[in-house]
């Protein structure tokens, strides 16, 4: 998806340096995923050790019948 985005310069240039990426949009793609895994796991977080019944089925899970 091509979008246009108006991003402070050093901070771009920053962020290339420290992925290690040869372009600014690798750079961009890895901060995105960081960002949303970061998000994810800080989520999951609020349920430790808490009993989350999530009424799953291993047998069928397994694909055994």
């Amino acid at each position: 998806m091509r979008t246009t985005l108006d991003l402070p310069s050093p901070l771009v240039d920053e962020a290339v340096r420290l992925s290690h990426q040869k372009t600014k949009t690798g750079a961009i793609i890895t901060a995105l995923e960081a960002y949303v895994r970061s998000r994810r796991l800080s989520r999951l977080k609020h349920f430790k050790g808490r009993h989350v019944d999530l009424d799953l089925d291993l047998e069928v899970l397994r694909d055994r019948s």
